[in-house]
């Protein structure tokens, strides 16, 4: 007695719903994938192209009740915003943060800026320029 196969003949009855399901996956993978992409490079675009104003800490000197901070401001000429730095305590604790105006036409500031702190701070850190 023979036993008989349990399989469909090959190609005869079209494709199966297993290959089916993995095509319509493979599409919505796709296409999931692209818009992804898209909304990477559409914020990725208005974070870098359109911020106006950047800066960066240059040196700092950190008081008992204070932190001088040398700021370098680089920004469209006539745009204006602001700077928020901030300071840490040896053991990571933040004692001071505050937020520095730039305004005018110049496209360079170096600014030297102080900083108040509740404690020793160790640290001046630079968290972010922001246009108005």
């Amino acid at each position: 007695m023979s036993t008989a196969s349990t399989q469909l003949p090959e190609g005869r009855y079209g494709r199966s719903s297993d290959e089916r399901a993995d095509h319509k996956l493979k599409i919505v993978g796709a296409v999931l994938g692209t818009l992804v992409l898209v909304l990477i490079g559409y914020f990725a675009y208005h974070y870098v192209g359109q911020n106006k104003i950047s800066g960066e800490v240059i040196a700092f000197d950190a008081k008992k009740t204070a932190v001088e901070v040398h700021l370098e401001v680089r920004k469209d000429s006539g745009a204006s915003g602001y700077c928020t730095v901030r300071s840490q305590a040896a053991d990571g604790s933040e004692v001071g943060r505050a937020d520095f105006r730039f305004t005018g036409d110049a496209t360079r500031i170096d600014r030297l800026v102080t900083l108040r702190t509740t404690g020793p701070g160790t640290t001046a850190e630079l968290l972010g320029c922001h246009a108005d």
